[in-house]
């Protein structure tokens, strides 16, 4: 339970601090302050039973009719107060959500904690962290203000319901036990402790297993939702393979896990109700059955009994809250856990046991790429081949050789700064090293977002955007920017997709650019004129070209041996 408290502290503190939190703080105070106005409105309506009913016991059509207009307003003065309540609560829910999500992104994206936790990099990855951002920060909240809203205008109504049931019952019960009698005043109060205490003793011993087993119901939930996720992304791969009989496979597992966990989840949530369902069906009619003794016994009227009936009934349903809640407290300890695993995970990515992470990177003070006795080795610990220590000067042309398998790729991830896993040191230049992959990476929106990632579309003007993929041959996509979207992307190809990402090198003209396989699906002559482009428009610029064919047009270059002994060739072509 206290882990639970932490957690929750934690997370909180996360979404009602930073810039302007006194606008949130105020707004929760407003609507604690309004739900405090609905406890006076409570109270006044307790009094109103008594007066109703006298008039009726007496035959006061006139007070009757009286009271009838003090319901009104009571009502609509309560409808009021809870729809301003209501409105601020929402107003507040994205305001904190916003925040928390903030919070959340931040510690995702910063340390590239995204890229560390993935399976087979971290001994504790993070699944489904797209649920945990996306819906679990809106759950968060949303519990959050429900439940410690509920549970603290349910603190300040017991100490008001209780003073006026102590008022009325006035009286003393006179209860025979084993041939003795004993006088109980107040009985009522007394009475109506001890049935909620021992209720909500039953509801936490038969609902206890409840929070694991919603846990893992968000989980599985999520699990189906990125398959489904992976086969829209792959649905070319998958139509072209007909791949559906093992999609559709790989779905059914998926849900075989949600099949079957909902049906654990509903079976306890049944023995729960099997308690709890009654008690929200007696819970408005007991306290009249328990005031019944004070009625026979002449100590109230029927306005009495009934004020009486109504306040014993508001301290229960108050005390209650537990009881009330309980699905909700199992759903809030789960989504907090989930969130703070997310944030204590992002906060430090715990390494993988047995693989070093001794790789020292600074800064270079000559703009240079210094590599010295580095040696990478896989998240398992197993070494891959040494790689040749090497200086790398602004404009300089390297082509990283060596056959699959040998680290070049890894040697690029190291260089770039998110490869964890070996020894040695790196001297990075200053200036930030544009990386396009093999598969380069499309986003939704659209054709320029992809051509100018990672910066804003926004900063380039629309006729360079057209130039540049004019010049990559991508000139029948150019009508697409006119209604540019995620329409614009489909259907293309993986060579488009690779010329596509080549157009980031000819709009943000970077010092830095590393070609990981980036032109492995064009043609031999496609490649070479867009490399031969790529070397005239940018002659300053530095490139890391890993390419299993002769990056000739890049000439003049030298070759950065992966697996091989060193060798130091500088080779010049005729591009022509």
């Amino acid at each position: 339970m206290r882990a639970v408290f932490q957690r929750i502290y934690r997370l909180t503190r996360l979404a009602a601090s930073g810039p302007r939190a006194w606008v949130g703080l105020t707004m929760f105070g407003s609507v604690l302050g309004l739900q405090f106005a609905d406890i006076w409105v409570d109270v006044q309506m307790i009094a109103w039973y008594k007066r109703f009913y006298d008039a009726l016991e007496n035959l006061d059509a006139s007070a009757a009719i009286r009271e009838l207009w003090v319901f009104g307003a009571i009502v609509l003065l309560s409808s009021m107060i809870f729809l301003l309540g209501d409105y601020i609560r929402k107003r507040l829910l994205l305001r904190w959500r916003a925040q928390l999500t903030d919070r959340a992104l931040d510690a995702w994206t910063n340390g590239h904690a995204y890229w560390h936790l993935r399976p087979g990099l971290s001994p504790k990855s993070v699944d489904n962290p797209d649920q945990r951002i996306a819906q679990d920060c809106r759950l968060y909240i949303e519990l959050l203000l429900q439940e410690t809203l509920d549970l603290i205008g349910r603190i300040v109504a017991l100490v008001s319901y209780v003073v006026i049931l102590w008022n009325l019952s006035d009286f003393v019960l006179h209860l025979p036990i084993f041939g003795r009698e004993f006088a109980i005043p107040h009985y009522l109060v007394w009475l109506a402790f001890l049935y909620v205490a021992v209720s909500s003793l039953f509801t936490h011993l038969m609902g206890r297993p409840l929070k694991s087993l919603v846990f893992r119901q968000e989980r599985r939930e999520a699990d189906f939702r990125y398959a489904l996720v992976q086969l829209r992304d792959n649905a070319g791969e998958v139509a072209q393979s007909a791949g559906e009989p093992a999609e559709r496979r790989r779905l059914a597992q998926r849900f075989d896990g949600i099949r079957h966990n909902w049906y654990r989840l509903i079976g306890r949530e049944f023995i729960l109700g099997l308690f709890t369902r009654p008690y929200y069906q007696s819970i408005l009619r007991i306290p009249l059955f328990f005031s019944l003794p004070a009625y026979f016994a002449g100590a109230v009227t029927l306005g009495g009994l009934m004020q009486l009936s109504s306040a014993f009934g508001r301290v229960t349903q108050t005390l209650s809250w537990f009881i009330f809640s309980y699905r909700d407290l199992a759903e809030f300890a789960a989504v907090a856990e989930r969130l703070d695993d997310l944030f204590a995970s992002a906060d430090r990515p715990p390494p993988m046991p047995g693989a070093a992470r001794d790789i020292i990177r600074t800064t270079a003070s000559d703009d240079a790429l210094h590599v010295r006795g580095l040696r990478l080795v896989t998240p398992q610990g197993r070494a891959l081949f040494p790689v040749p220590d090497r200086t790398i000067y602004p404009g300089e042309r390297v082509w990283i050789a060596g056959a699959s398998g040998q680290g070049k790729s890894t040697l690029l991830a190291a260089v770039s700064g998110v490869w964890p896993y070996g020894e040695g040191q790196i001297d990075r230049p200053a200036n930030r090293i544009l990386y396009l992959p093999q598969k380069p990476h499309l986003f939704g929106e659209g054709l320029a977002a992809a051509a100018c990632y990672p910066e804003d579309p926004a900063d380039f003007a629309p006729e360079r955007i057209r130039q540049v993929l004019s010049q990559l041959g991508l000139d029948h996509r150019l009508p697409a920017l006119d209604d540019d979207g995620p329409g614009a992307l489909e259907g293309l190809s993986m060579g488009e997709r690779q010329r596509l990402a080549l157009a980031r090198v000819l709009l943000l003209r970077p010092d830095w650019v590393a070609l990981d396989e980036a032109t492995s699906s064009l043609d031999a002559t496609a490649e070479a004129e867009i490399l031969s482009l790529i070397n005239r428009s940018l002659p300053d610029t530095a490139i890391l070209c890993v390419s299993h064919r002769d990056p000739f047009p890049l000439a003049p270059y030298s070759i950065w041996q992966i697996g091989l002994p060193q060798q130091d060739q500088t080779q010049q072509r005729n591009t022509a």
